[in-house]
């Protein structure tokens, strides 16, 4: 448990805007008789966020959104402090994976906050058990942000959904910076290999492509970019990537990162192009991006060389490793985004919270984004922390901007 603490402690050092909204929660207790699921990424980070709700009054069950991602020391100190009931464990198989997403379902929460989308799909699947109760949820990402316009579009998305994903204080910063550094961190961690010189593709030129490509170049690697789409191709270009298909960037990659969001980027008939010893891991939310069913189906022999590595050997006698089992690189072989950048991600969370618990049983069923005043208050108090202040706009000027009047 003094690990866990020791390292919770440690992320609040990093989250004063999280550990700020702590103080007015505690006055004010907003989520006094409110009992939140949980379905995030149990770390450090997460603890700080829960935390900050139990504070407010909140009753919380949480579990992991991935079976690789959970620090079992953090979760450990959460449960044995009383922050919250903690059904997660690292190295869990998809059974019990699902059990724990059911465990958190059985406090019949008010709210639920999700992170790629299998609590609010496990809750509308129990719907008819469950449902009465809750009044709203959040989601962290971009692949669970997909699966709940989906629901829209089909017309079966119960709950206003407020997208967390999609707030300016959480992709242009955690997606770009924290997923960039975070996977960096992780490959170097599991591989202990030297990126200078080496050819790293990006495949997926989101903001968390962006990052990524980005963090790779400053490591001394030359980068190639992969992408479906013309305008983000394009922008990769701009920016001084090297852009081409996959068939063609599997001739010269010694690095293959894959942060899509969809299924089979990388596939068996890429396996056989690729170099020997090139290294393979996914940053994407699911393990669906790298066609590992393909590639065992490919090899004449499977080890583990290092924790978080196997090497497949394909029957021309090429080697290729995989990172992770195509999970989460940067959270199973390091510790994920960096606390800073998952302050202001989690102050968009907490205060989402806030707003459903106030707003939400008068919002329509739908995925709305985090109101904009929320999004300027988590900068704001961000810059606040760091020392930074900003002008501000005379009336003048203000006046200026609302006019149509003056021309040249």
């Amino acid at each position: 448990m003094d690990r866990g603490r020791l390292r919770i402690e440690w992320a609040e050092r990093q989250m004063p805007v999280l550990v700020s909204l702590r103080e007015d929660f505690d006055r004010d207790k907003p989520f006094a008789g409110i009992r939140i699921g949980m379905c995030l990424h149990v770390t450090a980070e997460t603890a700080v966020l829960a935390r900050t709700l139990r504070s407010g009054g909140a009753e919380i069950a949480l579990c992991g959104s991935n079976p690789l991602s959970t620090q079992d020391d953090v979760a450990e100190t959460l449960a044995e402090e009383g922050t919250a009931s903690v059904f997660a464990k690292r190295g869990i198989d998809t059974k019990e994976y699902y059990r724990d997403i059911e465990e958190v379902l059985s406090i019949k929460p008010h709210i639920i906050m999700d992170d790629g989308g299998d609590l609010t799909a496990a809750l509308h699947k129990r719907w008819e058990e469950f449902g009465e109760y809750v009044i709203g949820g959040t989601e962290e990402t971009t692949t669970g942000v997909n699966r709940l316009l989906s629901l829209e579009r089909n017309n079966q998305l119960r709950i206003p959904i407020i997208a967390v994903n999609n707030a300016m204080t959480k992709h242009f910063f955690d997606n770009r910076y924290g997923t960039g550094q975070s996977t960096i961190d992780g490959i170097l961690r599991a591989t202990n290999i030297l990126l200078a010189g080496k050819v790293f593709v990006v495949c997926g030129y989101g903001q968390c492509g962006r990052g990524l490509a980005s963090r790779a170049r400053g490591m001394g690697a030359r980068v190639i970019v992969t992408e479906v789409d013309y305008i983000k191709a394009l922008e990769a270009v701009m920016d001084g990537y090297e852009v081409m298909p996959i068939r063609e960037a599997v001739r010269y990659g010694d690095i293959f990162v894959t942060v899509t969001g969809n299924i089979n980027v990388i596939r068996k008939e890429h396996f056989y192009l690729m170099k020997d010893g090139a290294i393979l891991g996914n940053s994407g939310h699911f393990d669906v991006e790298i066609d590992i069913k393909g590639l065992e189906e490919i090899s004449i022999s499977r080890r583990t060389v290092r924790e978080q590595l196997e090497e497949f050997i394909l029957p021309n006698g090429k080697r290729l490793y995989l990172l992770a089992k195509g999970r989460l690189l940067n959270l199973a072989c390091a510790e994920g985004h960096p606390s800073s950048v998952m302050d202001m991600s989690f102050a968009n969370q907490a205060l989402s919270v806030e707003f459903l618990v106030r707003e939400g049983r008068s919002l329509p069923p739908k995925v709305l984004n985090v109101p904009l005043e929320i999004d300027r208050a988590v900068a704001k108090r961000k810059l606040l922390t760091m020392g930074i202040e900003i002008d501000e706009l005379t009336d003048e000027q203000k006046r200026y901007l609302e006019s149509w009047e003056i021309g040249t």
